[in-house]
């Protein structure tokens, strides 16, 4: 075999591999070893020392053995290894990720998000289909703060949606208010995702998220604009609440409860997101007063225990173990397999193609879209992503555009049957009475507010690249 077909072979290989559930980031550190081991395999070079002791003839068969072992290990893909893993860890982006969870993990158990959708909930009461906007408010918060689906899907889920569901909510519809809010955080900064994709394709952070700043805000304002429809159109779905629940609550009332649960809140999700966009701070200064400012709220609120706080720690390190580790195998196997000519291979098949940059940018999309079923958004993007980051410059697509897109698209993972992530995280702690098939039903409308937010960007490109032109210059 040739070293691309032998790069191909690799790249099947993982899959099939993590399609039988191997754990992701050890089976890519162990296939980029494996493969890389015959990609850089040297037998003069690596036995060099031994050959040479074979030949003297005065060597014992202890040392024999020990400089033979030694030349097995000496394979220059052990030192890619050290190298990819002291890059990971010394990276000042991903600095940003471990604080950036932690200060939404200290949130999520400080009890303040319950306060924030008891206020939002009285201050839309007057709204048609008023919880579930006050849901989707509050989910588009607290992903901001979080950036974990699963988190932000099972708080609320356990939160608004019962609510929903006692107020005679139609329970598909509110199933795929759930779902979908709790995905917001993917896209709207400060986005954990965001910041793979900058240490991944080498775009800057801050250019991101001032790019990804106004699609965030024109899908959320779908949803809302699509909920409120479907209530006006169909008060069934949505009921208005009783009469005695919309009097005795004065606007002085409401103003107080702004100020004490989504002022706080928002005041420290903006001054986070104000101080990367206007150069105030580096993303990871700004995660790092994030995180002290998550833990004086907690404080704050009288919320804060010794239990909350080391469930915090463990959570943040363990979901920041991974994603490095992620990084590691990735960057190995991304280095193993362009070696091999596997990048190379790609790139001029999909030339041959003679695709145009809008047809590529289409191709590309359905491709991140399939793969979305089976795997995570990390994965697609520390592994599949950079596969096309090289085709970018061939079709004149600026980078920061390509991210967005995908960022938009990796919404349609958590909400595509039958692996919609988010389907199943509301289902493990929804009432035995709601199906699965009610949940899978209450996405798709979503679903296709994603796809149109994705045509409006295509049609309307300068929605990504205004905010970041007009604060950083072209």
């Amino acid at each position: 075999m040739t070293d691309p077909q032998v790069a191909v072979l690799m790249l099947g290989s993982f899959i099939i591999i993590i399609m039988l559930g191997f754990p992701i980031a050890f089976t890519l550190m162990a296939m980029a070893v494996g493969f890389g081991y015959y990609a850089y395999f040297d037998a003069a070079r690596q036995w060099r020392l031994f050959d040479r002791l074979v030949e003297n003839g005065d060597a014992g068969t202890l040392q024999l053995a020990q400089e033979w072992f030694g030349g097995f290990l000496n394979n220059r893909i052990f030192d890619l290894l050290v190298n990819q893993t002291y890059g990971v860890m010394s990276n000042d982006v991903l600095t940003a990720v471990p604080l950036f969870l932690f200060m939404g993990y200290i949130v999520e158990r400080a009890n303040i998000v319950d306060r924030l959708f008891e206020t939002l909930q009285v201050a839309a009461r007057r709204i048609p289909g008023s919880m579930a906007v006050a849901a989707l408010i509050t989910c588009a918060l607290f992903a901001t703060a979080t950036g974990i689906v699963g988190a932000v899907v099972t708080l609320m889920g356990l939160l608004a949606y019962p609510a929903m569901l006692n107020a005679r909510y139609n329970t598909s519809f509110a199933s795929g208010v759930i779902c979908a809010g709790g995905t917001l955080g993917i896209l709207i900064p400060p986005s954990i995702m965001l910041i793979v994709y900058a240490a991944t394709s080498n775009v800057s952070i801050v250019r991101l998220y001032a790019g990804a700043l106004l699609p965030g805000m024109l899908l959320a304002g779908l949803y809302i604009v699509y909920v409120i429809g479907r209530a006006i159109l169909n008060p069934s779905v949505a009921p208005k609440l009783p009469p005695e629940k919309m009097v005795g609550i004065s606007t002085s009332k409401v103003v107080m409860m702004m100020i004490t649960s989504f002022v706080p809140l928002a005041v420290l999700i903006f001054s986070v997101l104000g101080a990367i966009l206007f150069g105030l701070a580096t993303p990871s200064e700004a995660a790092a007063v994030g995180a002290l400012g998550g833990l004086v709220l907690a404080i704050a609120y009288r919320a804060l225990t010794w239990d909350r706080l080391r469930e915090s720690v463990y959570l943040t390190v363990r979901t920041s173990a991974m994603v490095c580790w992620l990084f590691v195998g990735s960057w190995t196997f991304a280095s193993v397999f362009s070696y091999l000519g596997g990048e190379q291979l790609v790139s001029q098949f999909v030339t041959s193609l003679d695709l145009s940059p809008l047809a590529f940018l289409i191709l590309a999309q359905i491709i991140i879209f399939l793969l979305g079923w089976p795997l995570e958004w990390s994965e697609i993007i520390i592994i599949f992503v950079p596969i096309f980051l090289p085709l970018l410059v061939v079709f004149d697509i600026d980078p920061l555009f390509f991210g967005i897109l995908v960022a938009l698209n990796l919404q349609t993972s958590f909400l595509t049957p039958p692996m919609a992530m988010s389907a199943y995280y509301l289902k493990g702690i929804a009432p035995p009475h709601v199906r699965l098939a009610q949940i899978f039903a209450g996405c798709m409308p979503f679903l296709a507010m994603v796809f149109i937010t994705m045509a409006i960007l295509y049609i309307v490109p300068d929605i990504v690249f205004w905010l970041p032109d007009l604060v950083y210059g072209q």
